[in-house]
């Protein structure tokens, strides 16, 4: 009898671990997990025109902007909307403001956006890993 349960209990240790380990394979049903270094290219790519890290340009500087308020960087003019927003800048609202900024906040000057689910949280990823300069 001691040996069917220690059977059992291990067969359902192994089944726990398969399951786990295909979850963490497959990226557990959740947003796809950010890689940095490709960040850094698609930030460059596809966001470099407008922004930098550490200076206004068209749109504000991001060094930091995780954590952030939003309409919030010294000496750039943000739209009402956005300066009024309230939003502040997680990791997951920055995936909403990428993939739709007009529908998150009607009324922002930002149109352009990141339809691909990995490329935002590569750019995401990367702009986590550029806190303030304090």
């Amino acid at each position: 009898m001691a040996d069917a349960k220690f059977r059992a209990g291990t067969r359902a240790l192994a089944l726990a671990a398969v399951i786990a380990i295909n979850g963490a394979a497959l990226g557990g049903g959740g947003a796809p997990r950010g890689d940095a270094v490709r960040g850094a290219d698609l930030y460059q790519a596809k966001c470099g025109a407008c922004h930098s890290l550490d200076s206004n340009r068209v749109g504000p500087a991001h060094r930091g902007v995780v954590g952030r308020r939003a309409g919030h960087v010294a000496g750039f003019h943000y739209s009402t909307a956005l300066s009024a927003s309230h939003i502040v800048w997680t990791p997951a609202n920055l995936d909403r403001w990428l993939t739709a900024p007009t529908v998150m906040v009607p009324g922002t000057m930002m149109g352009f956006r990141v339809s691909s689910p990995q490329e935002r949280a590569d750019i995401i990823a990367y702009l986590a890993q550029n806190p303030s300069r304090r």
